[in-house]
C-alpha cells in the first residue's frame, strides 16, 4: 500500500512535469519521504532520472546548450555538497529538509520571481539544484525560476536535459558515499512505470487544463503533503 501510494504521487507529478517541465519532485518527493522514509533521496532520483528521456525525445531539438551548460558548471560542486548533506544528516532531519524545500518552492514558484537569465545566475541556480537534489530530489524550483520566460517547448527541453545529466550526476554521487543500495534503487525502478503513465497523460491534458487551475492545485498539493512530512518529522 505505501507503494502504490507513492506511485500515485509520482503520477500526479509526472503529469504536472509533462506540461510545465518541473514539478515531479514537488510533488512526490514529501510522500515518498513519509511513506518510506529510508528510501530518500535515493528512490526520487531513480524517479527523475526517467521522466526527462520521455520528454526529450519528443523535444530535444529545442535544448537551450549555453543555459545547461553553465547550470552544470554550478551542479557538480552543489552535488557534492548535498551529498555530504545526505551522509551527516539523519532520516528525521532529511525529512525536516525535504518539507522545508518543498514549502520554499512553493512559495518562490506561486510569487513567480523575476531571475534575469544570464551565466551567473544560471551558475548559482545549478549550484542551490545540485545541493537541494541531492540531498531531497528536489532540484528543478532554481532552474525553473531562471527560465520561468521561456517558451513551453525551449523550457521543457532544457530543464529535461538539466535533470537528466544532473540526477545521473547526483545518483553517482549516492552511490559512491553509500546511500543507493540495492532496495532503494529497487524502489525507485518499482516507480518508474507511473512516471510512464503520468508522461502520457499529460499529453492530451496539456491543450485541455487551464494552467492556473493545475498550477494552483498543483502548489495547494505539495504544501499540504510538506506539511504532513514537517508534522510527521518533529513528532
Amino acid at each position: 500500500m505505501p507503494l502504490l501510494l507513492c506511485g500515485l504521487a509520482v503520477f500526479a507529478g509526472a503529469v504536472v512535469q509533462g506540461g510545465v517541465g518541473f514539478g515531479l519532485g514537488i510533488v512526490c518527493s514529501p510522500i515518498i519521504a513519509m511513506l518510506l522514509p529510508g528510501t530518500v533521496p535515493g528512490a526520487v532520483q531513480v524517479v527523475n532520472a526517467s521522466l526527462p528521456v520521455l520528454t526529450l525525445a519528443a523535444e530535444w531539438r529545442r535544448v537551450d546548450w549555453r543555459g545547461v551548460g553553465y547550470a552544470l558548471i554550478g551542479r557538480l560542486p552543489g552535488s557534492l555538497l548535498g551529498g555530504l548533506v545526505v551522509v551527516y544528516v539523519s532520516t528525521r532531519t532529511l525529512g525536516l529538509l525535504v518539507a522545508v524545500m518543498v514549502m520554499v518552492a512553493v512559495v518562490l514558484t506561486a510569487r513567480s520571481v523575476a531571475v534575469p537569465r544570464t551565466g551567473g545566475t544560471l551558475t548559482a541556480a545549478g549550484f542551490l539544484s545540485g545541493v537541494t537534489g541531492t540531498a531531497t530530489g528536489i532540484g528543478g524550483p532554481p532552474i525553473a525560476l531562471v527560465y520561468q520566460n521561456a517558451q513551453g517547448a525551449q523550457i521543457r527541453a532544457t530543464l529535461a536535459m538539466f535533470f537528466l545529466l544532473s540526477t545521473l550526476q547526483s545518483l553517482v554521487i549516492l552511490a559512491v558515499v553509500g546511500k543507493l543500495p540495492p532496495d532503494v534503487l529497487g524502489t525507485g525502478l518499482a516507480l518508474v512505470p507511473f512516471v510512464f503513465l503520468g508522461f502520457l497523460a499529460s499529453r492530451p491534458l496539456r491543450r485541455r487544463l487551464q494552467g492556473r487551475r493545475v498550477r494552483i492545485a498543483v502548489l495547494s498539493v505539495a504544501t499540504l503533503a510538506a506539511c504532513a512530512l514537517l508534522v510527521q518529522s518533529l513528532v
